[in-house]
């Protein structure tokens, strides 16, 4: 982690407005770009850098404010984890998974559970990590009196070392009900592996985790009442939720991509010896492709922006959420992902194009974008977000809910 973290949050004025917590995300930016190119080719656990998280303040942008939180909405939620994701593209990603999953809560769980979950995570300053992955055999839940009992394994564990509460997900035995539940990190039988060793998103802790009798009490399961799920179709927008959170991070890794090109391109880059040009900022190849890419850029934060305040809406007024909203607002996330997809793949590719062979060495690390957007849009295929919105358009169809629609 940098040398130069501030020490002095507690010292500054607490943010107040989506602006003043706009800027608040700027200021870590600030720190955590010092040295990202570095932190990346350690690939260090971030105890230091989710602590950056916690003492600005960033962790409690979603609770309520009674309790210390933020008392922010997703609108801003997302501009944060883009701003983020500027500097370092993984805490970017923590920062977006940790918002998730502390919202889980409250998409899945009775008012009185995700209140009181809301409550301690703002008090506490506490950082979400999930063991939700859905592409593994399922985590079976077995009965033991009063308590839930989760044993099994999960590829696939973000934020799982630097957490101080993991989401859990499983099936209950002998039924099709998954089961929810928020419990400790360091709880008995949780046993998270160190085995992430990927090209990009480093540090995000994604690896896996081995569930031995992880013990909960069926009161902590989320949306049941007397041991029945109580279902709501709110229930089912976590996935446009968390992949609307894709969507800002890649497009800040592009935007903090361009910027980094950009300053490089005007200190350090040659123009070509046969171009006529003294600086490469006056090369037109170079200036007709930073137009290019910034205005590509700029238009899919617009959209990114657009659907966001749909979503809120959605989230404003949860048990009004229909079948029909629900699905249109996925149709429109799929499109944002689609779209920042490819121009973040394109912006973190081509701007060596205009930084030149120079900049390819490890210590410049520009590199880093592009094996972090790489890394991550693999998540689910691109294609099958094209075909929400291609089927959406042809025949009114909306997209199923399912673990990745």
């Amino acid at each position: 982690m940098s040398t130069v973290t501030p020490t002095d949050w507690h010292l500054r004025p607490a943010p107040r407005t989506a602006e003043d917590w706009i800027a608040r995300a700027a200021a870590v930016a600030a720190v955590l770009a010092t040295d990202a190119a570095a932190r990346d080719r350690a690939g260090a656990t971030p105890h230091a850098e989710v602590r950056l998280l916690k003492d600005s303040g960033l962790v409690t942008l979603l609770g309520p404010a009674e309790h210390g939180g933020g008392g922010q909405n997703w609108i801003t939620a997302h501009h944060v984890v883009r701003e983020v994701a500027k500097a370092d593209g993984s805490i970017g990603q923590l920062l977006g998974y940790h918002y998730l999953w502390n919202w889980a809560a409250r998409l899945v769980g009775t008012r009185e559970q995700w209140e009181h979950i809301e409550a301690e995570a703002a008090r506490n300053r506490w950082f979400f990590g999930g063991a939700v992955n859905p592409r593994d055999k399922d985590v079976v839940v077995t009965e033991d009196g009063d308590d839930l009992v989760f044993t099994g394994r999960k590829s696939f564990s973000t934020g799982s070392r630097v957490s101080d509460v993991t989401v859990l997900e499983g099936v209950l035995e002998g039924t099709d009900r998954h089961v929810f539940a928020v419990v400790p990190s360091d709880s008995a039988g949780l046993t998270f592996h160190d085995d992430w060793d990927n090209i990009g998103q480093r540090l995000t802790e994604s690896g896996s985790v081995t569930l031995d009798g992880v013990r909960t009490p069926w009161s902590s399961a989320a949306g049941y009442v007397d041991r029945e799920f109580r279902p709501r179709v709110y229930n089912t927008l976590n996935v446009p939720t968390i992949q609307l959170v894709f969507v800002n991070f890649y497009l800040g890794i592009a935007a903090g991509a361009l910027e980094a090109a950009a300053a490089y391109t005007r200190t350090r880059a040659r123009s070509w010896l046969h171009g006529g040009h003294e600086r490469a900022v006056d090369e037109p190849h170079v200036i007709d492709a930073y137009g290019d890419l910034t205005a590509k850029l700029w238009a899919v934060e617009a959209l990114a922006d657009a659907v966001a305040v749909e979503g809120q809406r959605l989230h404003d007024d949860p048990d009004a959420v229909t079948e029909q909203a629900r699905g249109d607002f996925e149709v429109r996330v799929a499109a944002a992902k689609a779209r920042a997809t490819d121009v973040a793949l394109e912006v973190t590719n081509r701007i060596f194009e205009v930084t030149g062979a120079r900049s390819t060495t490890t210590a410049e690390g520009l590199d880093r974008f592009w094996r972090n957007v790489r890394t991550h849009t693999l998540h689910d295929p691109v294609a099958y977000k094209r075909r929400e919105v291609g089927r959406w358009v042809l025949e009114g169809e909306l997209p199923e809910p399912t673990w990745y629609s």
